[in-house]
């Protein structure tokens, strides 16, 4: 996922898939991304913000924002955003390395 930015409380801040962002996900939730259902709006939410919390670290940018004050500020139309750029990874193609 390319470098995004998601609006919290009127101030950017960055936003993508880190491996920290798995880490903190698998901390928090006690399992990992992949189990994560599209129904699950507690757990989606929580995937989100460690995906904040996580590019805020690694770009030195302070992220203050509890869970729960976080999804308070968050729109649902951020949250469109957020998704519709992980399709877009997906939908671009992929490096196929051959071996032989």
């Amino acid at each position: 996922m390319k470098n995004r930015k998601i609006t919290i409380g009127g101030k950017e801040y960055p936003c993508r898939l880190t491996m920290g962002a798995l880490v903190r996900y698998k901390n928090e939730t006690g399992e990992d991304v992949s189990k994560l259902r599209e129904e699950d709006l507690s757990g989606q939410m929580m995937f989100i913000y460690c995906c904040v919390k996580s590019a805020c670290n690694a770009d030195g940018v302070a992220f203050d924002y509890d869970f729960e004050s976080f999804c308070d500020l968050l729109e649902p139309e951020d949250v469109r955003a957020f998704y519709a750029g992980m399709d877009e990874k997906k939908t671009q193609p992929q490096a196929v390395t051959k071996r032989t």
